[in-house]
Formats: C-alpha cells, structure tokens, sequence
C-alpha cells in the first residue's frame, strides 16, 4: 500500500457518523438529513428517457474522448453560457466527458503535478476534500487558503508570498463556493490568469455549482469567460470542470466533464485511457439532452430560491444567517462548538447537519470552518420549512450565554 494514503483524514461523513454513533434521537421526529449535498428535486423527464432510448448502447464499450455529438452539445453550452466566442473551444481537444466531476478533479492533480521539487497545491479553505486527497496522493503538499467571513468567504490571494506562487503547480477553485457559495469575480479570476502566466501554474475550477444562483440575469461568472474576456482564447493554463449532479439533479448518472487548455487536455486524455473510466454510452446520450436543455435548469433555480426565502426567514430569529450567492448550502454561524450543535440537533431533533470544522483545516490559530455548519437546502420545501423549525426549537432551548 502506498503510504501517502495514511497521510489522508478520515472524510467528514465518516467523522460524521462517530458524532453520532450510539445516540438515540426521538423516533416520533422523521429522519431529516441536511448534512450531504445530494439534490432531491426530481431530475428531468428528458433524461430518463434518453437512458431508456439508447440502454442497447450497454454492449457497445464506450471511447475515452466520448461522443462528438456530446462534446459539440457542452461546447455549445459553454460557449452560450459563458458568453465566449464562437467556435473558441474545440470539441476535438478542448472537451472530455468525466464520470462526474470528483473523479476528473482527482485525477487531474495526478497527470499534472511533478512531485519532485516539492510542490505546492493551493486550495480553499474550507474545500471539497476530494482536493485534498488528490494533492497528498500525487506527492505534493497542500497550502491552505482561508476563506472568512471578513474576506467575503474568498480566498485572499494578494497575502500570499511571491515564493508561494513559486512553488504552486496546481491551484483549486471552487466558485460558487462549496460550503460557502462565494462567487469569485470575473476581475478576480483574471488576477489568477495573470499570476498563472507569471508564475505557470494551472488554475482547475470546480465550477458544479454555477447554474444555481438566484438572479436570472446575473450568473456566476467562469474561469473561461475570464480568460476569453482577456483575449486568451487558447485557455492556457486554465481547466473548468462541471456538472449535471447539480444543474439536473442526477448525481447517480455520474455526468461532467472538463474543457480548457488543449496542451493539458491531451495530457489528461492520456492518462485516462489508462485509467479505464469512460462514460457509458446511454449516460452520454442522456447528457448531450440535458445540456441541451435549460428549462428544467431554470425551474431548478426557483425551487431553491423558494426554499431560501422561506428557511431564511424562519432561522434569522434566532442564527446570523444570511444569503449566499449562489449554491444551495447555508454556512451558518453556531452558538456552540460545531460539532456540540450538530449532535444536539441529531439527538434532540432528528436533523442532520455538517459541522463545519469537518469541511476546514486548522491552520496556525485559523479554523475556518470552526463555529460553523453547513446545511444543504436540498430535500422538498416542506423538509426544510421543519428543519428550520427544529433548529428555531433547539436554539431557543440553549442556555443564554
């Protein structure tokens, strides 16, 4: 066994689960779980019927590069999205459909990163651990940026160190945030653009999150659309990954894919035809019809939007909750140690959330998910209109400090 993998923590639902074990919360409660980032909205008719069309494409052994038809449909996408140029991204070397985008934002660390002259990876703090995993086990170390309530729940990037930008290979992004739902600027991630052609470093951003925010004429900006905006239409040293676990609700169908720089890609094509991970045929069919398809995106949107106002209002009598910007996760600010209020919830409600201190890394005297949990406003609205009530019950019982 390879060592590095003792250097991994133990992912926050499986120190979720110790929280909770040997407790017994009231059985008259439903089981309400707001802790996993598993949409419940019901995914559109178009995919089912798409999988059920093409189920005899089950004998046929799928290519790595995957359909033509669905890489031209998420260049498409993309370039409608994204306001890029016409024909800037080439469905032929720009394109790679992913089983979802975990195992793309893993393996992408692995083909890149050199581990021999002691690389840093720069990352989120908090972060989707998936990052970290990837970073350890392709030998480099991790370098944590945090993310507060006071920098907007972004990284600052100007407060690190030219030498830090020196050694970084690889920086992760996530915008919208997860757990945070900060949207980095489209100035912002041209910064990063820039820094990265100084300091030639590859910038991959998470980006599974961008087609749930809240005004319909202000989408998250993209890494690409950055890029683009600057006349960088060869997407050098930039990755965008992204998602239908999100936009469509089928984190089971196990669809993304990442597009960017071509010199990368091949690279990253390589190393997956070895890797043995290409999409089956009947999923690519049912994607290339959700990406085709953005009115059950936008009915999507007003659901979530429906739920925040409504457990928005419900929690701001007794927690400093706000809005985010995009996402659907609440970042809520807690009157206990994180880990205190989420096993009180689970044991005196019912209700299950994440502790923050889960999802962050200490580092120096900064935790910056300490004093947090995150929930996810994922199951119906009548779920989260009693999950709220719960936590306004739970906190008004707490002792006054």
């Amino acid at each position: 066994m390879r060592s590095d993998l003792d250097r991994l923590q133990p992912y926050p639902f499986e120190k979720l689960a110790k929280l909770k074990a040997g407790i017994r919360p009231p059985e008259w409660l439903k089981p309400l779980i707001l802790s996993l980032g598993e949409p419940k909205h019901s995914p559109p008719a178009i995919l089912s019927e798409a999988l059920t069309a093409h189920l005899s494409q089950i004998a046929t052994y799928p290519t790595t590069r995957g359909l033509p038809a669905l890489r031209r449909a998420i260049a498409d996408w993309l370039q409608r999205r994204f306001q890029l140029p016409a024909e800037s991204l080439d469905p032929e070397t720009q394109i790679l459909p992913l089983n979802g985008t975990r195992e793309g934002l893993f393996a992408i660390a692995q083909t890149v990163i050199d581990p021999k002259p002691k690389p840093l990876v720069l990352l989120p703090n908090p972060f989707y651990q998936i990052y970290e995993g990837a970073v350890l086990l392709a030998g480099a170390e991790p370098h944590y940026l945090p993310c507060l309530e006071e920098t907007g729940f972004l990284p600052d990037f100007e407060a690190v160190a030219p030498e830090v930008w020196a050694r970084c290979q690889l920086l992760y992004l996530c915008s919208p945030g997860n757990p945070t739902g900060a949207v980095i600027p489209l100035e912002k991630l041209q910064q990063l653009i820039r820094l990265s052609a100084e300091y030639d470093f590859l910038i991959v951003s998470d980006e599974c999150y961008s087609e749930l925010y809240f005004e319909e004429s202000k989408p998250p900006p993209g890494l690409l659309q950055a890029a683009a905006a600057m006349g960088h239409r060869d997407y050098r040293n930039c990755l965008v990954f992204h998602s239908l676990s999100k936009r469509s609700n089928a984190p089971g169908l196990r669809s993304g894919f990442v597009a960017g720089d071509a010199r990368v890609l091949a690279r990253f094509f390589q190393y997956r035809t070895y890797h043995g991970c290409a999409m089956p045929l009947h999923h690519q069919y049912a994607s290339l019809a959700a990406w085709r398809d953005e009115t059950h995106v936008i009915e999507n949107r007003r659901q979530y939007r429906e739920k925040f106002q409504v457990v928005l209002e419900m929690l701001a009598e007794v927690l400093p909750v706000y809005r985010p910007e995009a996402g659907f996760y609440l970042w809520i600010k807690t009157p206990q140690p994180d880990p205190s209020f989420v096993q009180g919830l689970f044991a005196r409600e019912n209700l299950t959330l994440l502790p923050g201190s889960y999802l962050s890394r200490k580092v120096g005297d900064c935790d910056p998910g300490a004093g947090r949990v995150r929930m996810a406003l994922v199951a119906s609205l009548e779920d989260c209109r009693e999950a709220a009530i719960r936590i306004r019950r739970y906190c008004s019982a707490l002792p006054l400090s």
